[in-house]
């Protein structure tokens, strides 16, 4: 039997609903009398020093969340990942969200086997368990065998689409009522962040779709040796089961963990940024639920980036290419400290209205985010922003454009599951060099356009100093100068010299001259920063150090 599902419409869910008040009211009542006694028990109890008093608390909260179902549970998952805004015996419980539910009936999830694939679990397989390995908010998966080899079977939890939607169209509901009492002014348009969260959560309750993702997610990370992704077992999978090759790895939970398994955790947080960074700023097309039940440390890899595999690929989403474009502008624009052309980056990605004087924003602005890549990097990480912005907030009107809220919840995830493994993680050590490297390697003409803006003001002329800062970002640290020199000078002499470096070469003419004149001194002072960064001597342990790592 094939169960089929409708694609989730906020006015026809909220009809449907509301033409079935003896659900409908009691569930609004029920959700609101819970959160009302959570808030009071935290109120009361949530500063006492007695332990026994917060690990109480924190099962409480992990029953609660659970208890209230699938969509809850999805946002608690969010919370379990951050350890800058969560204390640590809450998070620990608040970890068992990820894979560690009760599970549901072993016999209901047989009969879901059967309907789906139209053959008993002990048919299909050489070995099927009694009991699954582990249960998270929407499956449970179970570990079977299959000529010699194993395979993760995920069956959907019963009744799923019925709960989902049912609850979607509550917290657009409370949400949208409430939305004037939230401190801040991410509650504008609230409603349409919370269709996104539900567009992505009918999708990951269909088990297809989710199949399709995870080839088109290993197709896009195939030339990667540092990142693995199960092998979809289509004749096995169907909408409410999913069969891919079983992960034999280490969950991303805690730095202990890996270490006792000989792994290193700094090496994953690498490679996990830099494939998160390549999701949104490459492929346009990105890992939307990156929390340590769906991320394994593998065997293998270097110390400086380990193997990563990734699963569940329920919750995906897309990035167009001009808001992907305009990302890297706004971080080309922090790196040189542009507030202005910040600002109009903001604006042209819905987070500023187009009335909004943007010069208001320079000061403030430059009062959240000066200095991030300067002396205060070291003090520099999503929380930090978060809080400051928290306060621009209430004074100018930003609001977060809902394509976005999928975007941000992966970003701070991943943020908070590196600084699970490393508390002094900062992400703009990997991103702002990582954006570099493409800004001087990436040889596609929009990224050409945005390069250009950086060498070039708009008068022609040569900014040495923003120059200087771009490879001062990618090459301070010995390790990047080590891998990325040859690159580097290979992408600017072959950009140089091809159709595309025409741009290029007119604009360093032109850059030459200076109120009718001749004017070497920019010139020079470029040629002198080039020598000196691309010495023989430097590329000569670049070359070296590709050698030894290729051995």
């Amino acid at each position: 039997m094939k169960s089929s599902y409708s694609k989730y419409s906020a006015t026809d869910d909220l009809f449907w609903l509301i033409l079935r008040p003896w659900i409908f009211i009691p569930r609004v009542l029920y959700i609101l009398l819970t959160f009302i006694f959570l808030f009071l028990r935290i109120l009361f109890q949530g500063n006492s020093k007695n332990k026994n008093v917060q690990k109480n608390l924190s099962k409480y909260l992990f029953d609660v969340i659970t208890d209230l179902g699938p969509c809850f549970i999805k946002l608690g998952q969010a919370l379990s990942t951050r350890p800058d805004l969560v204390r640590q015996d809450w998070l620990t419980e608040l970890t068992k969200l990820q894979d560690n539910l009760p599970a549901f009936d072993h016999k209901i999830a047989l009969k879901i086997i059967e309907e789906e694939l139209g053959t008993p679990a002990d048919e299909l397989f050489e070995e099927f368990p009694d009991s699954p390995i582990a249960s998270a908010s929407l499956g449970q998966v179970y570990k079977a065998k299959l000529n010699n080899s194993y395979l993760a079977v995920k069956v959907q939890r019963p009744n799923l689409y019925f709960l989902i939607r049912r609850d979607v169209v509550i917290l657009r509901f409370l949400g949208t009522f409430l939305s004037p009492l939230l401190p801040l002014n991410i509650g504008v348009g609230i409603g349409e962040i919370i269709d996104e969260f539900g567009k992505a959560l009918f999708d990951e309750i269909d088990y297809q779709k989710e199949a399709e993702n995870a080839l088109r997610f290993a197709n896009l990370f195939k030339e990667n040796p540092n990142i693995f992704i199960p092998k979809l077992e289509k004749q096995f999978s169907s909408k409410r089961v999913i069969t891919t090759s079983w992960i034999d790895g280490v969950k991303l939970r805690d730095r202990v963990l890996l270490e006792e398994n000989n792994l290193i955790p700094a090496s994953f947080i690498k490679t996990c940024v830099i494939s998160g960074l390549q999701q949104l700023f490459e492929f346009g097309y990105f890992h939307a639920d990156p929390h340590p039940g769906n991320m394994f440390a593998l065997k293998g890899g270097n110390a400086d980036c380990g193997n990563l595999a990734y699963v569940d690929f329920g919750m995906m989403d897309t990035i167009t290419n001009s808001d992907r474009l305009t990302l890297i502008k706004a971080i080309v624009h922090i790196i040189n400290e542009e507030y202005y052309l910040l600002a109009e980056d903001f604006q042209k990605l819905g987070f500023l209205t187009k009335e909004q004087d943007l010069q208001k924003l320079v000061e403030p602005l430059k009062e959240v985010l000066g200095g991030s890549f300067g002396a205060e990097v070291g003090n520099f990480n999503l929380k930090n922003v978060t809080d400051k912005f928290s306060k621009l907030m209430y004074s100018y009107p930003f609001r977060v454009p809902s394509r976005f809220a999928l975007i941000i919840r992966a970003v701070v995830s991943q943020e908070g599951l590196a600084l699970r493994l490393d508390p002094e993680f900062k992400i703009l050590k990997i991103a702002y060099p990582y954006i570099a490297k493409k800004l001087l390697t990436d040889n596609s003409e929009e990224i050409l356009d945005i390069l250009l803006e950086v060498v070039f003001d708009k008068k022609g002329q040569i900014q040495v100093e923003k120059v200087e800062s771009l490879l001062n970002i990618l090459f301070r640290d010995s390790d990047n100068i080590n891998s990325d020199l040859i690159p580097v000078a290979n992408a600017g002499l072959k950009l140089f010299v091809s159709k595309k470096g025409s741009e290029v070469r007119k604009n360093l003419l032109l850059s030459l001259i200076k109120d009718e004149k001749l004017e070497f001194t920019d010139a020079k002072k470029l040629l002198a920063l080039i020598r000196d960064t691309f010495s023989p001597l430097n590329i000569a342990k670049s070359a070296v150090q590709n050698i030894i790592s290729t051995v």
